[in-house]
């Protein structure tokens, strides 16, 4: 089942007041997320990520196209019940506690106040903060009032959780700890929807990516594929000759690492079975053959510079 489905949205905003000219945050973007995924959605500044999560949420509406969550229209207030939302640069009052921070959300999610005290507690002690509960959060760091913000969006239990740079001004301890968190949530069959800019963060949780770029999709799929290269392989082996080297450099455009590996583009499988019979008939033992893998950072920013 996917709990979220993106069929041609589409999202004009009028460029100047009267004068009829449009612009277009969104084109025509379709895509879906299945339940207990972790899916990421990744795009510059101005890609149109924040514009698309608020109508997801019902917060602005599309210009054309649907968007559903949990098969029901975004409009439906009643699947709200079913989510839980931490924004970007999100702001509490300063004279709450962290505790009345929970309080308040759990009440505005419609929990009972005895399981509201218990729940608070409790998700307090998940992110971290349960010793920092009854202290102002005018004292909270950056990163302590990035995990309070995650704890206010579990407080309802939801099964759906939009998380905008969750990890924003979070030490790596504190970045190791949520993520546990988040792979803990969908280990329950919660869905998550990640917006962040730390591709490292994401290339280590997300199930799946979507790369937005100037308001239209560009790239849709698993974090393995998408930063997995279809034509460049690495070889590792046996000591390697001078003349072997030389032949792999001169006939195979090969790039050679060491003694024991190099790398080649090839255009099919068989070029890849050209070179292992090659190197068996000339005594090489092979010790492994993959298709090269690169950085989920180095992937994005080429696929944006090559479509700027």
């Amino acid at each position: 089942m996917n709990v979220i489905e993106i069929n041609g949205v589409t999202k004009n905003f009028p460029a100047k007041r009267f004068s009829g000219e449009k612009i277009k945050a969104l084109d025509n973007v379709s895509f879906s997320v299945g339940s207990g995924e972790i899916f990421g959605l990744l795009g510059p500044n101005g890609a149109g990520k924040t514009t698309l999560v608020k109508i997801l949420l019902g917060i602005t509406y599309s210009t054309a196209g649907k968007a559903s969550l949990f098969d029901k229209p975004v409009t439906d207030v009643n699947i709200k019940r079913k989510v839980g939302y931490l924004p970007e640069n999100h702001k509490f009052p300063n004279y709450l506690t962290g505790e009345q921070v929970i309080d308040y959300f759990g009440r505005l999610s419609g929990l009972r106040k005895g399981d509201l005290e218990k729940k608070t507690y409790k998700y307090l002690k998940i992110v971290g903060m349960d010793e920092w509960g009854t202290t102002k959060i005018k004292k909270y760091s950056k990163g302590m009032l990035q995990r309070l913000g995650l704890a206010q969006a579990m407080i309802s239990n939801p099964d759906l959780i939009f998380l905008d740079e969750p990890t924003d001004g979070v030490d790596p301890i504190g970045r190791k700890e949520i993520r546990d968190v988040l792979l803990e949530l969908k280990s329950q069959g919660k869905t998550i929807f990640l917006n962040s800019h730390l591709l490292s963060e994401i290339e280590l949780i997300c199930d799946r990516v979507a790369i937005l770029n100037k308001g239209a999709l560009i790239k849709e799929g698993s974090v393995e594929d998408i930063t997995t290269s279809e034509n460049k392989y690495v070889f590792l082996t046996s000591d390697l000759s001078d003349a072997i080297m030389n032949k792999l450099l001169v006939e195979h455009k090969s790039t050679v690492q060491g003694r024991n590996e190099f790398s080649c583009f090839v255009n099919g499988v068989e070029d890849v079975n050209k070179i292992i019979d090659y190197l068996r008939s000339s005594g090489i033992l092979i010790h492994g053959v993959s298709r090269e893998k690169n950085s989920l950072e180095s992937m994005f920013i080429n696929l944006i510079e090559q479509k700027n």
